[in-house]
């Protein structure tokens, strides 16, 4: 069976003034239908150009993306305003690209159906509010709605059209910590329910808390994933030592792991090349238990 998201060898070049930029190196990526992932990285890493192609906003340099059986690639402009109009619902951070102030509730989730010639919109609006815990508050204009009901409310216009794919770009950065979980459930219980695929672009590591799976970006490349497991039956009686109350977050551990491309390319990260002093060379031995990477001196001759 495909992935719904398979990016292969993706590159993404800007050029500015008379310099080019590579925002992506080379990214593959790989998301199963349903799945709620995060996307994290530092500033300048390109999960913000990730997001922007899978959205259909930009387009690669090279490389293959195809979401959902769509090859990216070779749409038409106006393929891609129908992929973007019936295929995706965006949530972003800033109230003011998500909804309209001077509309209710309502009248924004109606919007994006209004615009795609659905039918129905009253009845479709106020049930996507009731799903969001917001039936009550459906005739309220923005600034009678707390940060957390317009984000809410975000979400809503962004399922207007039935998407496949919902992507939100720090979709919590501006919420409390109490709301923030609350809207993450929102986000799991809709790749878990109505099988939409969501992914969620981040700068904060804290998200692996929320989600099944995080992908971590560094230089243009997945570097890295974090996945939720199982704990064994001695993990867990030790992790529940002193926090009994958090007896379901005690039952998995979050295991992060190295990722290798498909041409053979493995990311180590900064912080652990150098506390190993792994410069710029490395030797690779094959033993009983796996590979050995370690460390040579740089400034010697490998005879």
């Amino acid at each position: 069976m495909c992935a719904f998201i398979q990016c292969e060898n993706l590159v993404k070049i800007y050029k500015i003034a008379d310099i080019e930029v590579f925002a992506l190196q080379g990214l593959d990526l790989t998301v199963e239908r349903g799945e709620c992932t995060a996307i994290i990285g530092a500033s300048g890493s390109g999960k913000t150009t990730l997001m922007n192609i899978l959205g259909g906003l930009d387009r690669p340099s090279a490389g293959r993306v195809i979401v959902g059986g769509q090859d990216l690639l070779r749409m038409s402009n106006r393929q891609l305003d129908r992929y973007r109009r019936d295929m995706v619902g965006f949530v972003w951070q800033q109230v003011s690209r998500n909804l309209l102030p001077y509309m209710t509730a309502e009248e924004n989730v109606q919007m994006p159906m209004l615009l795609s010639g659905a039918r129905a919109r009253r009845e479709r609006a106020r049930e996507l509010l009731a799903r969001v815990g917001l039936d009550h508050r459906r005739s309220h204009r923005l600034s009678q709605l707390s940060g957390g009901e317009q984000q809410r409310v975000a979400i809503a216009v962004a399922l207007a059209n039935n998407p496949q794919l919902l992507l939100a770009d720090e979709p919590t950065g501006e919420l409390d910590t109490q709301t923030a979980r609350a809207i993450f459930a929102l986000f799991r219980e809709l790749a878990e329910q109505d099988k939409i695929t969501v992914l969620i672009v981040s700068h904060d590591a804290r998200i692996a808390e929320e989600v099944g799976r995080v992908v971590a970006i560094r230089d243009g490349r997945t570097s890295s994933e974090i996945v939720r497991q199982a704990r064994s039956a001695e993990s867990i009686e030790a992790a529940l030592v002193g926090m009994a109350e958090r007896a379901e977050a005690a039952e998995h551990e979050l295991v992060e792991m190295a990722v290798v491309d498909a041409a053979g390319r493995l990311q180590l990260p900064r912080e652990l090349r150098e506390k190993k002093g792994i410069g710029r060379r490395a030797i690779i031995e094959e033993t009983e238990h796996g590979l050995l990477i370690r460390p040579i001196d740089d400034k010697k001759d490998v005879r």
